[in-house]
């Protein structure tokens, strides 16, 4: 199949231009410019979060990356893999649930997984390049689901059990997922034939990267943060002062 209108990010990146696609576009500049007012201004928890999960979305959003991933869907999943396995995370550090959420912590895994699932089925992928508010309502709900359930997992009021069940059920999820993506037989989603092939990569052998970054890279967030809380459980309580 052939996209023929990416909608965002502009046309497809080849190999002799790919250095000077930057996007400056002024919608995304405002909302890493707020980013950096609230963190500047002590808003958040921890200013170190809130500044790397700034400089990853300039990455995603803003750097040749993002007219990279209208070029290649590997491209375009280590863009949706570092949304929410990255920026999320450290939003959730930045701007931290201190105490119990309304939301429980399995509704939350659930609605993320729903988000990263119907996302990544072949023709909701292709609806999300086709327009520009299509395409921010997938990064939208892509980043938003994630950032609460790293919020809820990372949260000293979540239970440390019920925080790992999350992140290996999420683990879990993403892995099978990846899995899926990298034994199908044929393209399954939308690319751009001639760039595909400008890179080096046959639109298949394209997707089975894609795949393999969201089995096994992708995990590593979660599997660190697993043995954070694993960690902070076992350690013996501190003395009041």
């Amino acid at each position: 199949m052939v996209n023929s209108l990416i909608a965002y990010c502009g046309a497809a990146a080849v190999p002799d231009d790919a250095w000077s696609r930057w996007n400056f576009d002024p919608p995304v500049l405002v909302a890493l410019a707020a980013l950096a007012f609230v963190v500047a201004r002590g808003r958040g928890a921890d200013a170190r979060a809130g500044w790397g999960a700034m400089a990853l979305m300039a990455v995603v959003f803003v750097s040749p990356l993002c007219a990279l991933s209208s070029a290649l869907f590997s491209v375009r999943v280590l863009h949706h893999v570092i949304l929410v396995s990255a920026v999320a995370a450290l939003l959730a550090l930045a701007f931290p649930q201190r105490r119990a959420g309304r939301v429980p912590l399995p509704m939350l895994v659930a609605a993320h997984a729903v988000a990263l699932w119907v996302w990544h089925a072949p023709g909701a992928y292709a609806w999300g390049l086709a327009s520009v508010p299509a395409y921010w309502l997938m990064q939208l709900t892509l980043l938003g689901s994630a950032w609460l359930m790293w919020r809820a997992i990372l949260s000293p009021a979540t239970p440390s059990g019920l925080a790992l069940v999350a992140l290996a059920v999420t683990i879990g999820q993403m892995g099978l997922l990846g899995a899926l993506i990298v034994f199908a037989a044929q393209p399954l989603y939308p690319v751009h034939f001639a760039s595909t092939l400008a890179w080096g990569f046959t639109p298949l052998a394209d997707q089975q990267l894609a795949g393999l970054l969201m089995w096994v890279p992708a995990m590593l967030p979660y599997l660190g943060a697993g043995l954070w809380r694993a960690w902070t459980s076992l350690r013996p309580a501190e003395a009041a002062l």
